[in-house]
């Protein structure tokens, strides 16, 4: 027999190469695994092609590092047909990695053929020398071989498999069972290696037409390195960018979720809103339908809320509320729903199985309220009023039932509070004209009953117009034109003052800019806003975009806001009113020293304007105590650099005081009274008042 020898260093170079490729063939596992399931296809296809290269070019390395005394040369076909076995092995088993489950009988199975296509390509591979005469193998190490095969691939399989998640120190592992997978794989090449027998005189028949191996070997070695880090790198930046993805879609599902608790959910309270209580009596009334039963809706409203609130400040207010909350949710049952629909006004939702169960319910509620809260250092005592509906006995939907509701809670309250009260017909009136007019209301948006009258602002030195406030009308088909007065309350509770709002910010900055246009350039138009528009998130942006429609510079444009208002949430309304200043609008505290802490907090305003209450005007009376506060309202003013607005002006005498206190801006039914769009600029022109 001829006498081979082997290349040491190419030896370790083999070894070095079967444990990139295992690795790789480890890494490749974890992305197929992990990858969306129309992108496994092409990471088995691209994984197959760089693992079998670098299968087969440790099986062809570790050739070339054998030698014998005759040239040698590789038949380019059959080397070809040994790397298409290799990739097509490879390809096996990353689809056999990519399945969920591996139960034992698929693991021999997969062995067996993934270990045979791999004893396949060495053994053709060898067969590409092309000796004359043939190759004489060892029986015993050729089933060892086989054997070794076999048994490698097991393992391989089931380290791909069990690794083939990012787990912690999945890449040390990884590593570790490469080293451990690339001895395996040239443990079975060098016995296949050992079990052949070169013949005394053979001859290599492809070292005529065949491979140089003289070169041979570093292209292989070259090529293979460059195939497994490519493969090794688009892996990697596959999955930081997979990671990446994950990352970002993880907090988007986070926003989402925190958004839509944020809108179905009371910021204060924490309890649901009027939306998720709409959606949850809703369901129960289907259940109802579809199963028979009652559920009761109860209205609850605080008593003795609003001194508490006036006394000690919003900041007590809200915790109050919160506390509230906290210790009826804590005693109602898992399935009740504790809505808080407004300020201090909160509705149950329970299920019942007869009106005795909603009297005992209520008598709870009524106890729980009774106990003291304590908030800070003081204990505070609040009572309740309740207003019950059963369903379907008590309405036909959810609207109706909230309406009856309240109903039954006036009826309460008017009865001497602290008590609860079930709806009955008597009490129907009311709330049938109030559910009527909600309808109306409902219909007066879509059908553009509503108008704008503008009334008209003057400066207090000299008598000019200077502006003029939006106020809302409604041409009701059969009541006549409403005042505010008669709809904003119910509005407010509905939740349509939003779109109202709008419509009225709108409109007004319409007819402001077609003024503007006309040339009246110095005037400005004021736009009153309610709580809940003031809190829309993009109430600012809607601002800026009716500024935008109408080429009305914001300059011209008075957000009015009451100063409860801008207490009720002080950091929250300051966000807001800074935005606005920033884009240019104007704003005005209206009604200023009706409110609570209004010289502490009025400093943190970013306001331009004090709107003085008409009540000090109206009780205007020389040396009283109303001239003493407006007084000191304007000094106030004047002292922060805001201009001080009197509304209510009607009388001579209430114009020359405030004039002579240096007010800015008087406006009242003596200078002017409410006007369509139409009649403002006609019916102004003889009604300019002398200073």
């Amino acid at each position: 027999m001829l006498t081979g020898s082997y290349d040491l260093f190419m030896v370790f170079i083999s070894y070095c190469v079967a444990v990139l490729a295992s690795y790789t063939a480890l890494d490749l596992s974890g992305r197929v695994a992990t990858s969306k399931k129309n992108a496994v296809p092409f990471w088995i296809c691209g994984g197959a092609l760089a693992m079998g290269i670098g299968i087969w070019s440790m099986h062809f390395v570790g050739m070339l590092a054998f030698s014998l005394p005759i040239p040698m040369g590789y038949d380019l076909t059959i080397t070809l047909l040994s790397l298409a076995l290799a990739i097509i092995a490879s390809g096996f088993a990353l689809w056999m990695v990519a399945q969920p489950e591996m139960p034992w009988s698929h693991l021999l199975i997969g062995a067996v053929a993934l270990g045979a296509g791999i004893a396949a390509m060495h053994y053709l591979g060898m067969y590409a020398l092309l000796m004359q005469p043939g190759i004489v193998y060892d029986p015993l190490l050729v089933g060892v071989s086989l054997v070794i095969a076999v048994i490698a691939s097991a393992s391989a399989l089931l380290i791909a498999f069990r690794l083939r998640r990012n787990t912690a120190y999945v890449k040390a592992w990884r590593m570790g069972a490469s080293l451990v997978m690339g001895g395996a794989i040239i443990g079975m090449h060098y016995t296949g290696m050992a079990a052949a027998g070169f013949p005394e005189g053979s001859f290599c028949a492809a070292a005529i037409d065949g491979l140089d191996n003289n070169w041979l070997a570093s292209l292989v070695i070259v090529v293979t390195l460059a195939v497994l880090g490519i493969a090794l790198l688009t892996s990697v930046l596959d999955a930081r960018m997979e990671l990446r993805t994950d990352a970002l879609s993880s907090s988007l599902a986070e926003a989402n979720k925190e958004l839509t608790h944020l809108a179905l959910h009371d910021n204060l309270t924490k309890l649901p809103n009027r939306l998720l209580l709409e959606d949850r009596i809703e369901q129960s009334m289907q259940k109802v339908k579809r199963n028979g039963g009652i559920f009761t809706l109860m209205f609850l409203d605080l008593d003795g809320f609003k001194p508490i609130n006036d006394a000690f400040g919003h900041h007590v207010g809200d915790k109050l509320l919160e506390q509230v909350g906290q210790r009826l949710t804590q005693r109602l049952r898992a399935t009740d729903t504790l809505a808080r629909v407004g300020g201090d006004e909160f509705v149950l939702l329970a299920e019942v199985d007869n009106p005795t169960d909603a009297s005992n319910i209520a008598k709870q509620i009524i106890d729980l309220v009774n106990q003291p809260f304590q908030v800070g250092e003081q204990e505070l005592r609040v009572s309740t009023s309740l207003g019950i509906v059963m369903y379907p006995a008590d309405g036909a939907d959810q609207q109706e039932l909230l309406m009856n509701a309240d109903a039954a809670m006036y009826h309460a309250k008017a009865s001497g509070k602290n008590d609860f009260s079930f709806f009955n017909t008597t009490m129907n009136a009311g709330a049938l004209a109030q559910l009527n007019l909600l309808q109306d209301l409902r219909r007066a948006l879509q059908q553009d009953e509503f108008v704008l009258y503008y009334q008209p602002k003057f400066a207090a030195n000299g008598g000019q117009v200077v502006g003029a406030e939006a106020l809302i009308r409604w041409r009701h088909p059969t009541r006549g034109l409403l005042a505010p007065g008669a709809f904003i309350g119910l509005a407010e509770k509905s939740g349509l003052i939003v779109e109202i709002d709008s419509w009225v910010l709108k409109q007004a900055c319409q007819q402001m800019g077609e003024w503007y246009a006309e040339g009246y350039l110095d005037w400005c138009v004021a736009v009153n806003v309610s709580v809940l528009q003031l809190s829309q998130p993009r109430f600012v942006d809607s601002v800026q975009a009716a500024l935008e429609q109408n080429a009305l510079p914001a300059k011209h444009l008075i957000i009015e806001i009451t100063e409860t208002m801008a207490m009720n949430d002080v950091d929250a309304s300051i966000k807001v009113l800074e935005r606005l200043g920033s884009i240019g609008v104007g704003v005005s505290i209206d009604d200023f020293g009706s409110g609570h802490s209004s010289l502490l907090y009025l400093k943190n305003l970013p306001v331009n304007e004090l709107k003085i209450d008409r009540g000090f005007v109206n009780e205007l009376q020389h040396g009283a105590a109303d001239e003493a506060i407006i007084s000191a309202i304007v000094d106030l003013g004047q002292a922060l650099g805001l201009r001080i607005v009197a509304e209510g002006v009607e009388t001579a005498e209430q114009q020359a005081f405030l004039s002579s206190m240096k007010c800015d801006v008087l406006q009242g039914f003596l200078l002017g009274h409410p006007l369509p769009a139409d009649d403002f600029i006609g019916k102004l022109a003889g009604q300019r008042p002398t200073a």
